[in-house]
């Protein structure tokens, strides 16, 4: 892997729909068009046959000596004002991966790029388009009357791309002979930095329960109400956002309380309602599932202990997805031969990979993030970590094809 053509790559695309605020390459517009061009430039250089599914995803295939593929990528959508490395780092090292196998001759098996579309979800609130059509979890009917700020209907949008509700799940045919999906990406959070370590394989993406609780107490006047008559929503919620807090700590996982509106709002008034927004994440399923149920039980004596009532509505949720045994210590080892250390550790964001691990061996690397935030034009990584990730990712690459040829990775049907 050369990684200098990388960083090459990755800074031109930030200096073509890059700005002072950050990365603007949101999906299903003229920017997001603007960066699959340039990638495209880059993939017409090679020996590749390119195309674009029903679901609006890019395909680059490189022939292989055997049947069968291995397939790499990400997505070069970002949010608004987002950072110059997410997703893009994924796309542009499985560029250099087709490059550095074409100049090798024919790779044992093919290889395949795919770059997603709308993973982020930054116009219509729906992440994972692309891949979840490809999967075949994506409900349509779910997803067609969604509205951007405008008002325009995601079905309408999308449209305008070639891409017709009705047949995005063709793009399935994509997987037919595939053995492994492998993903490089930062990490978007201070896990490795914090360790002092450039980069790690990552065991699985964690699942995710979004509720929110729904306080009711009594609104009444701020004066008049002493604070023991008080049944005070807010009160009540923020008792609830302490306790939840803890549970987090005690599972080893994450509890977060995103944010809580009151009514009536106002400086005078004691909060007669409120609705605080709850997510929780895990790679274990039953630590998730105790999480959840600690998180109500939290939420209930909040709301005894203030005079309210409270309702936890489900809001979505998604299990943990492990991802392959054999991809993880191919992984591992490649991060080791790389100069970094072996060890693993889950994603606690949703990623792509997250979609093919529920139909093909996956595994995905991640590099450090530092400063240790994403979604945000602070988002950076030190030169020597992204050198040392992306090397990582070649050699994981490497592995899985000698893999696959010999029948270790079998043909997705």
């Amino acid at each position: 892997m050369n990684t200098d053509r990388v960083l090459d790559d990755l800074r031109e695309l930030a200096r073509l729909t890059g700005g002072p605020d950050g990365a603007r390459r949101v999906c299903w517009t003229d920017e997001w068009t603007r960066a699959r061009e340039f990638l495209r430039s880059r993939l017409d250089k090679l020996p590749v046959d390119i195309s674009v599914d029903a679901a609006g995803n890019l395909w680059a295939d490189l022939a292989g000596e055997q049947d069968g593929f291995v397939i790499v990528g990400s997505h070069v959508d970002s949010v608004p004002a987002g950072g110059w490395l997410d997703g893009a780092l994924g796309a542009f090292a499985a560029v250099e991966a087709v490059r550095t196998q074409a100049a090798a001759g024919k790779p044992p098996v093919g290889l395949r790029l795919v770059d997603w579309a709308d993973e982020e979800g930054a116009r219509f609130g729906r992440s994972l388009f692309g891949s979840s059509a490809c999967s075949g979890t994506l409900v349509v009917d779910e997803v067609r009357d969604l509205r951007d700020r405008d008002g325009e209907r995601l079905e309408d949008v999308v449209a305008r791309y070639d891409v017709d509700l009705a047949r995005v799940h063709e793009s399935n045919a994509q997987l037919r002979g595939a053995c492994a999906y492998l993903e490089l990406h930062i990490e978007q959070g201070p896990v490795l930095e914090s360790r002092g370590e450039p980069a790690a394989t990552v065991l699985g993406t964690c699942g995710v329960e979004r509720h929110v609780g729904v306080f009711t107490g009594q609104t009444a006047h701020a004066g008049a109400t002493p604070m023991g008559l008080r049944r005070d929503s807010f009160a009540a919620a923020a008792q609830a956002a302490l306790a939840i807090r803890e549970v987090g700590f005690r599972h080893d996982g994450v509890c977060t309380v995103g944010g809580a509106t009151s009514e009536p709002g106002v400086v005078t008034a004691v909060a007669g309602r409120t609705e605080m927004l709850l997510d929780q994440r895990h790679l274990d399923p039953d630590k998730l599932a105790a999480m959840l149920a600690e998180a109500h039980e939290a939420c209930e004596q909040a709301a005894v202990h203030h005079g309210c009532e409270v309702e936890l509505r489900h809001l979505w949720s998604i299990p943990p997805i492990p991802f392959d045994d054999r991809l993880i210590a191919l992984g591992r080892q490649a991060v080791a031969d790389s100069g970094g250390k072996d060890t693993a550790i889950p994603s606690g964001p949703l990623h792509d990979a997250a979609e093919m691990a529920r139909l093909i061996p996956t595994v995905m690397i991640f590099s450090s993030s530092s400063p240790p935030v994403s979604h945000t034009k602070e988002e950076d990584t030190p030169e020597d970590d992204l050198r040392l990730a992306i090397e990582a990712y070649g050699r994981t690459v490497d592995a899985a094809l000698a893999d696959a040829a010999a029948g270790e990775l079998p043909l997705r049907t």
